[in-house]
Order: C-alpha cells, then sequence, then structure tokens
C-alpha cells in the first residue's frame, strides 16, 4: 500500500473491507484486517472502521477473530453503542464447540471494559466457571475479578465467591492459581482470600504441579496462614524444604519470605534457612539477567545483617566484570566491604585498586569510596594505595581520594599523619567543590601540620569572588579561622581580607551571617573563640573494627522479596559521619555534678591484687562524699589507638604475674581496681546509644561485644585532669576501662531470694551460713534487704567494672567511677 496521510489510509481500509471481492476471498481480508492492525499500531487513529470490523469478526477463522478482538478491545470505549453489536456474536462464541473459541470469547468480552455490557457478561462468565476445558475455567475465574474491577463498589454475589472458592480444589493447577488471584482482587476489602487449614495444606501439596509465578502467588498468600501447633509447623516447613532450594530465584525468594515469616519465634531456624539459601543467591548473582543479579545482590547484603559470615568463602564471587553496568559493580563492592577480613584483605584490596580507574567515573569514585570503608580496620594498607591514587592527577579520583581520607581520619586519628602528607599539592586537581569542601576541612582541622596550608587558603581567598558554590564559601571562612588560630602570623592578612568580603560585598545571607559571627567572636579574644572552632578532631571507635553487631532477623524479614532492599542504599550503613564536613564538637566540662544524681549504695569497693589494695576502701556515703568535691575534668585528647588500649592493657596485667626492678617501680605508679554497680538491668544497649552516652561525658568506647549477648564487655578510656587541693598545678591521668556483664546475677538472686524466704521460717540462725556461688561473695543481711526492695520493686543487677589508671590519682578514679556510674544507671533506666 502506497503511503498515504491518515485520512487517506482509512478511507483505503474501509474501502477494502466493504469491497464483496476481498470479503469472499479470505486470505485478502485477513490481510486487510492485519492492515488496519498494523495501522492502529502505527499511532493511525483508525477507530471509523469501527462498523466494517464488527461485521468481520462473524467468522470461523480463529486468525481472523483475534485480530478483530484485538480491535475492538482498543476502539470500544470510544464506540460504547456499536459495541453492543458485537455482545451477541460473542455470546455465540461462547458456546462453540472449539474449547479455543469459547476462552478467547470469555477473553475479550471481559476485556471491553464498558459497565453497560455487564449484564450479558455475567451469564457466560457463570457458565464458563463450570466449563470442561481447562483454558475456559482459567479464563472465567479472571474474568470475575475484571468484571469485579470494572464495579469495585457493586456486590459479588456470594455464589460465585463459593464457586471460586471451590475451585481451589481444580485439577489444573493455573485454575487453581488464577482463582487465588481472583479471590484476592475481589476480596480486597475483606483482606483477601481466607487460609485455613485444609486450603493451606491443599496448596502445600500441590506447590510442585505449579508454574513459577503460580508458586509465588501460593507462596505469598500462604503468608497469612498460623500453625496452630508446633508439630504442624514442622510439617509445613519439611513440605517447603524442596523449594528452598529451588533453581528459580523467584520461588526460592518466595519461599525464604515464607519460612521467616513461619519461623519468627524461632530464630535459629531462621538462621538455619537463610544459610541454606547461599547456594542458589549465589547463583542468581551470575544470572544472564542484569535485573536479577541486581535483586540477589540487594538481598544478599540484607542477609549478611544478620549472618557477616555467610558469604565470606564466595567473596570472589563479587568480583566485578568488564562488561557489567555500573549499578551492579557499584553493588557488588559494597559487599565486597562486608566480607572482608584478614584471609582476604590483600586480594579485595588489589581487586578494588582496580576499579579505581574504571572509565566510568561513579564506578571508580565508589571503589575508591570502598577501600576507605576498608581503611577503617587496615588503614596502612588502604592508605597506602589511596595516596598512590592522588599521583594520578585526574580529578574525579583526586576529589574522591580526598574526600574519602577526610572521612577516614574521623574515625582514625592514627592515619592523620600520613594524610597531611598527601594532601601537598592536590589543591591544583581538585575542581568540585565536594572535593574543595573536603580538602578545606583537612586544612582547617590539621593545618599546623601542612607547611602549604596558608598558602593553599590564600589561593581560595584570592579566588573567592569568582567562586560559586555557597558550601565551600563557609568552609573556607571556618578553615582560615581554625588556621588563624594555630599560626596566627601566616593568615592574619589573608583573614582580614575573607572577612571585609564576606560582610561587604558577599550577597549571600549565609556566607555573611557567619562572617560577622566570627567577627564578633574575635572580638571575645582569642581564648573564647578557641573554645568554639576547636573541637574534637576525630572520633576513633573500635566498633567499626568489629563491625556491626548482628541484627535479628526479625528487623528486616518482612522487607525480604520486597522492593525494599532493591530501594536501599549501602552508604547509609556507613558511619554518620560519612558525608558531614565537621561533627558537632563539645568542650571538655567538669562532671563531678553528675555524681549528685547517684544513690550511695550504688557503687561497691572490691579491691584486687596488691595496687588495689593501695586505695584504702571507705563505706559507699564516705567514697561519693569524696568524688563530689574533686575539681575534675575528662577529655578524649591525646586520642588512644586500639594498638596503644591493647598493649597498655596486656602491660597492666602483666604487672602481677612479674615483680622485678624496673616493671616494679612502673607498678608503683599505677592501680587497678575492680568495682560493682548496681543497675536495675544491665545498659546492654545498641553500640551507637552506649557510644553517644559516654562521649556526652568525654569517656571513649573502644571495643563493645554486640548487645543482647553474653558475657557482654565494653573497652574504654578517657584522660582526667584535676587540681589537688594540696597542688595549684592540674594532673593529668590515663584511665583504661573495662566494663563485664555475665548474666549470672539473675541465677545468683534467684537463690538468695529463696534462701531469703527460708531464713524468715527457720529463724536468723539457718541465714549466717549462706553464700553467693559468683566469686564466692558473702552474702551479708543488709545487702540481702537491699535486692528485696520494698512495695515488690524491681531487683539490682551488677555490672562489673575493672579500671586501670597510671600515673595513680585515686581521688580522679573515685570521681571518675562516680561519674561512669551515673551513666550506666541512666542508661539502665531508659531501658528498663
Amino acid at each position: 500500500m502506497p503511503y498515504l496521510g491518515s485520512e487517506d489510509t482509512v478511507r483505503e481500509l474501509r474501502r477494502a473491507l466493504s469491497n464483496p471481492n476481498v470479503q469472499s476471498d479470505h486470505l485478502r481480508y485477513r490481510n486487510t484486517i492485519l492492515k488496519v492492525i498494523r495501522a492502529m499500531s502505527q499511532g493511525v487513529d483508525v477507530s471509523g472502521l469501527f462498523s466494517e470490523m464488527v461485521k468481520a469478526c462473524a467468522t470461523v477463522d480463529v486468525v481472523q477473530k483475534k485480530l478483530v478482538y484485538v480491535f475492538l478491545c482498543s476502539y470500544a470505549s470510544l464506540n460504547p453503542e456499536l459495541s453492543l453489536l458485537v455482545i451477541n456474536t460473542l455470546r455465540k462464541d461462547c458456546q462453540d464447540p472449539n474449547p479455543m473459541v469459547r476462552s478467547l470469547a470469555l477473553r475479550n468480552m471481559t476485556n471491553l471494559r464498558l459497565p453497560s455490557l455487564v449484564e450479558y457478561v455475567e451469564q457466560p462468565l457463570t457458565a464458563g466457571l463450570r466449563d470442561r476445558a481447562a483454558c475456559v475455567r482459567r479464563v472465567a475465574v479472571l474474568g470475575w475479578a475484571k468484571l469485579h474491577n470494572l464495579q469495585p463498589n457493586s456486590d459479588i454475589d456470594a455464589a460465585v465467591v463459593n464457586e471460586l472458592y471451590s475451585l481451589l480444589r481444580d485439577p489444573d493447577p493455573v485454575v487453581m492459581v488464577n482463582c487465588l488471584r481472583a479471590l484476592e482482587e475481589i476480596l480486597k476489602e475483606e483482606g483477601g482470600v481466607a487460609i485455613n487449614k485444609p486450603i493451606a495444606h491443599h496448596l502445600l501439596n500441590r506447590l510442585k504441579e505449579c508454574d513459577v509465578w503460580g508458586q509465588c502467588e501460593a507462596l505469598k498468600v500462604l503468608q497469612r496462614y498460623r500453625p496452630q501447633s508446633e508439630d504442624e509447623l514442622f510439617d509445613i516447613l519439611s513440605l517447603l524444604d524442596p523449594s528452598l532450594l529451588s533453581p528459580h530465584p523467584p520461588v526460592m525468594a518466595a519461599t525464604v519470605s515464607l519460612f521467616l515469616s513461619l519461623c519468627s519465634g524461632l530464630p535459629a531456624v531462621s538462621l538455619s534457612a537463610l544459610e541454606r539459601v547461599r547456594g542458589p543467591l549465589l547463583a542468581a548473582c551470575g544470572s544472564a539477567s542484569r535485573e536479577m543479579r541486581f535483586a540477589a545482590l540487594c538481598h544478599i547484603q540484607l542477609l549478611l545483617r544478620s549472618l557477616p559470615g555467610l558469604m565470606g568463602a564466595h567473596y570472589k564471587r563479587f568480583f566485578c566484570g568488564y562488561a557489567e553496568p555500573a549499578y551492579i559493580k557499584q553493588r557488588k563492592m559494597q559487599v565486597l566491604v562486608e566480607l572482608v577480613n584478614d584471609d582476604n584483605v590483600a586480594l579485595v584490596l588489589d581487586e578494588l585498586k582496580g576499579y579505581c580507574t574504571d572509565v566510568n567515573t561513579d564506578t571508580a569514585q565508589a571503589a575508591i569510596s570502598a577501600i576507605g570503608r576498608i581503611g577503617r580496620s587496615y588503614s596502612d594498607r588502604c592508605l597506602e594505595i589511596l595516596t598512590g591514587l592522588l599521583g594520578l592527577k585526574q580529578e574525579h579520583i583526586t576529589s574522591a581520594v580526598v574526600q574519602t581520607v577526610r572521612d577516614l581520619v574521623w574515625v582514625c586519628p592514627q592515619c592523620s599523619d600520613a594524610v597531611c602528607l598527601a594532601l601537598e599539592g592536590c589543591e591544583e586537581t581538585l575542581q568540585d567543590s565536594q572535593g574543595r569542601q573536603a580538602l578545606l576541612w583537612l586544612l582547617g582541622v590539621y593545618g599546623e601540620r601542612v607547611s602549604s596550608a596558608p598558602y593553599v587558603l590564600e589561593v581560595f581567598i584570592d579566588g573567592v569572588r569568582s567562586e560559586v558554590s555557597l558550601g565551600v564559601k563557609t568552609e573556607l571562612l571556618t578553615a582560615t579561622m581554625r588556621l588563624f588560630l594555630c599560626r596566627p602570623a601566616e593568615t592574619q592578612d589573608m583573614l582580614g581580607r575573607l572577612l571585609h568580603y564576606c560582610i561587604e560585598e558577599e550577597t549571600d545571607m549565609c556566607v555573611r551571617d557567619q562572617a560577622l559571627l566570627y567577627y564578633r567572636l574575635l572580638h571575645c579574644g582569642i581564648e573564647e573563640t578557641r573554645k568554639v572552632l576547636q573541637g574534637r578532631r576525630s572520633d576513633p571507635s573500635l566498633g567499626v573494627l568489629i563491625g556491626r553487631p548482628a541484627e535479628p532477623v526479625s528487623q528486616w524479614a518482612r522487607s525480604f522479596n520486597t522492593l525494599e532492599p532493591l530501594r536501599q542504599d549501602a552508604a547509609e550503613t556507613d558511619s554518620a559521619s560519612g558525608g558531614s564536613a565537621e561533627p558537632v564538637t563539645s568542650d571538655p566540662k567538669p562532671n563531678t555534678d553528675l555524681s549528685d544524681t547517684l544513690n550511695p549504695s550504688q557503687v561497691e569497693m572490691v579491691h584486687t591484687g596488691s595496687e588495689g589494695a593501695s586505695l584504702c576502701p571507705e563505706s559507699s556515703a564516705d567514697f561519693l562524699a569524696s568524688a563530689a568535691g574533686v575539681p575534675l575534668s575528662l577529655s578524649l585528647s591525646p586520642a588512644l589507638s586500639p594498638e596503644e588500649f591493647e598493649r597498655l592493657w596486656l602491660r597492666r596485667q602483666g604487672l602481677h604475674a612479674e615483680r622485678g626492678g624496673e616493671e616494679k617501680e612502673e607498678e608503683e605508679d599505677c592501680v587497678c581496681v575492680e568495682e560493682r554497680v548496681h543497675c536495675p538491668a544491665p545498659p546492654r544497649c545498641s553500640p551507637q546509644s552506649l557510644q553517644a552516652a559516654l562521649q556526652l561525658v568525654n569517656i571513649q568506647a573502644l571495643a563493645f561485644t554486640p548487645p543482647h549477648t553474653l558475657p557482654w564487655r565494653v573497652y574504654l578510656y578517657t584522660h582526667t585532669t584535676h587540681t589537688h587541693s594540696h597542688a595549684n598545678a592540674p594532673r593529668t591521668t590515663l584511665i583504661l576501662g573495662e566494663l563485664l556483664y555475665t548474666g549470672e546475677a539473675k541465677e545468683s538472686k534467684g537463690r538468695v531470694k529463696k534462701e531469703a524466704d527460708d531464713g524468715e521460717d527457720a529463724g536468723e540462725g539457718a541465714m549466717e551460713g549462706k553464700e553467693e556461688e559468683k566469686e564466692g561473695e558473702e552474702v551479708t543481711d543488709d545487702r540481702l534487704s537491699e535486692r528485696e526492695t520494698e512495695g515488690g520493686e524491681r531487683e539490682e543487677e551488677e555490672v562489673k567494672v575493672t579500671l586501670k589508671q597510671q600515673p595513680r590519682d585515686e581521688e580522679a578514679l573515685k570521681a571518675f567511677l562516680s561519674i561512669l556510674a551515673t551513666v550506666l544507671q541512666t542508661l539502665s533506666s531508659e531501658r528498663a
């Protein structure tokens, strides 16, 4: 057919459809109808041919019927009156001996989507539910769902619903699954299809007969069912066991989701199921479908939150392929970061180093960021790679490296010296605002260690008029002020020029107000300015070294096999400082007033070893009274690295075993003491909450065990500074500490309570021989009465506190213990 306009095309097609010679030749007639469908698919408005196409549907040719029905369903809403002419033909076809014709007529009768035709459709659909051909029943079941969707406010006959429920036992598995889908749509307002024990077991026994999507539909509906007994639960799990290892990822994922739903009260069974799907998940990561690979990677990240070592032996499966898209490469790198350990760190870093020069800038920057996150545990190796990348002098690589080392020094202060050496000259390559902000933050915080810091800032200040990024301007103001505090002679002139420009010429009010704040702050004096601007430089934490604590499966079970894992960005699992240029700073302040809230009976002195004996035993009241008057300040600087903490802690323990010349002299200048703090409930809160609470009083938690595990331990340190009453010069000490809760208190308290009740009957003499089993500590009448508080109050438990101090300062140690006890009491009361 020659090229014609839309009107000429419609006119030509109408002429051909109305030609008796064409109608008498079935092949020519079908080809003409095919031309109409082709024109419709190309966007030509052929709705004017509706009456001619209605006549064409009266044929025995199944192919021609399909073509005509496609046209009629597309234009029925535009010609509702003419569509009535099709109903008679469709109802007649519903009685055709050929089941293919019957199913085709039923499908297109419901696809017309005209409310005026509902009354003509109900009777054929009801008959279709009882049709002997399975293909007709499949269409009829879904037809009722379409009919309800067309008139959602109308009531469906209860007989139809009962008929659909009975068809759940249809011998054809597709009919059974279609009934589930139809009932879900029809009974949506009532919560969907009702699943009882017979239906649930029927669906489970017929899972193998269904196709992939039929199994997924049945498994999804089964999540509503709750077994009535533990035996029934394990029977269901046995039936689901083959589907757990299905080669089809959708079936496997739906089965795991059902497992997690059924075993919400059995965490061990849930973890066992997750371990068994390791193989299918790894197979899905190698799927030919990119979408399947991405979904599998996202769900693997979800599983690693509860099973960190699940994929540890298969880390090479997450190495990136050359032809893989960037979003899959980035997700694989995020998984690799979770799988790093001492055995594979060299291979993983070598692999990530190769990705840093990828032609895709997003992939390269993601690889650099991944190396930075690994650097929190293996700083030396990662810093060597990062500083080597700076030598490439590529803009996007340099920017990503500077941002990464900015985040790295915040959590790993021991890296600051190497970072300061690597910053020399990198300002020439930086062009983007994020990279320049990171560089300015580093120059402001560590400017005294970077010899060229004033000259780099001067270049930024000279070009401030052409700077378009407000973030760079505000960071430049802060960095220049900080550098002025440590190198005033070199920075005074440029600081004046910068403040003059920002106050007099800058049009942005945020930058101008910040400059005015700094200008007025300088009028208050250098010391006041220093208090405001010079805060903590880093936030060292061993929590990242031991990895995130394993989360309970229940926290993410509902999101498994949904779109939520695909939307989540793994970057949100990083430290909160990952994207911030400067965390909130705090000035160390005396904390002795916290002891005022402490009850005198909350701290019990228990001295061990010769060193502990030097600390004279006192009553708890006297101890707190003396601590309350000590002018004590706590500080986190100088920062103590994990290696230094371990060396000092073990050395203090070694002094108990070996005593000789120099070691004895060193021992005399240190003290080790063990205390017990009584808490309503041990503060086994999340590591983030515990660390935040301790940092409020300038105590650094270096390492901690995951919450809800026994024994529960926390290692911490702080520096104390206070002035003695007989001396004017302040004295500084280092305190190392360990918190330990073993969970034995509950058992021992139960025994003590029982013995106390027996003692009331037998007399006071029977109580004198009672002893606690925990560490052989004697239970006195006073302590027994303390545990059995009147009014049925909650029994207290004990947290063992081990403190090691150097040099020795008994007053500071007592005051520190008062502060620590207050923090533990506060956390415990909030948790209770």
